[in-house]
């Protein structure tokens, strides 16, 4: 009985990791190209009243991409709404959990996600792929501003 439970913690952190925050002010600055299949970046932006996605792919979302993309586009539509923004930013975070996806399967997902938002109606943008970034952001204290998903 303990081993099929230690089994079943051990699968529940093989699945991809979502850590939602509203920001009144989000802004990033690169500072080290980390993955060479992308390209380097050297610009910063800054973004104002939007919902920052910080996402960790994980092995076993590969097996199967249109779920894990379904998935995080409810997601985050159902937090912006619950922040009143139609302002979404997608940022890599691959350290939320031990073991990652591939980086270009996530991209992929980003890519596709990006492009489901956009047609329906929000704005959305990601930060640079493969990089380590200066991050900068303001959120207000009230509790739908932070939320974290697992799926």
């Amino acid at each position: 009985m303990i081993f099929h439970f230690f089994l079943l913690l051990q699968t529940i952190n093989l699945i991809m990791k979502l850590l939602l925050i509203y920001c009144s002010k989000f802004a990033y600055n690169p500072t080290i190209h980390t993955l060479e299949e992308f390209p380097e970046v050297t610009e910063g932006q800054t973004y104002n009243e939007a919902l920052v996605a910080f996402i960790h792919g994980e092995l076993i979302d590969e097996d199967d991409p249109k779920g894990v993309e379904n998935k995080l586009l409810k997601n985050i539509k159902w937090a912006a709404k619950k922040n009143d923004t139609r302002n979404i930013i997608l940022h890599s975070f691959a350290h939320l959990a031990e073991t990652k996806a591939d980086p270009k399967f996530t991209k992929e997902i980003f890519d596709k996600v990006e492009y489901r938002l956009i047609n329906a109606d929000y704005q959305c943008a990601q930060t640079p792929f493969g990089h380590f970034l200066d991050l900068d952001l303001k959120a207000p204290g009230v509790s739908q501003a932070r939320i974290f998903k697992s799926f």
